[in-house]
């Protein structure tokens, strides 16, 4: 199940885990990424808090917990080629994995088509 938030963030769930990213709208939004700065593993996120950050040539943006969990994972490739997050936000650029809380909560987010129509 892929979801989409409106701070233009991705999930993919797989059991009660997120892998989360940004989208390629927000990818392309940003440029050229140099920098990514990822949450610990073991952090306990809060959905909208600031949960990670990428940085390009133009401009530091947050990205913001999608939902309320743990992280189980990071992607140091994200962290060793800020790049690759730009070249395939939804591929190899993701960013953490996240065991959520609520599963549930995943019913909330936005689909595929709903996320197009809204990024526009």
């Amino acid at each position: 199940m892929l979801r989409f938030t409106d701070e233009h963030e991705w999930l993919r769930l797989e059991g009660d885990v997120a892998t989360v990213g940004i989208t390629p709208h927000a990818a392309e939004q940003l440029g050229d990424l140099v920098f990514v700065e990822l949450p610990k593993v073991g952090a306990k996120l809060t959905k909208g808090e600031a949960a990670a950050v990428v940085e390009s040539v133009k401009a530091a943006s947050d990205v913001y917990a999608p939902l309320s969990g743990e992280v189980t994972e990071i992607n140091e490739a994200a962290v060793a080629d800020p790049a690759s997050v730009g070249a395939d936000p939804q591929g190899a650029g993701w960013l953490y994995k996240l065991k959520l809380d609520d599963v549930a909560a995943m019913d909330g987010l936005m689909d595929e088509a709903t996320y197009a129509a809204f990024a526009g």
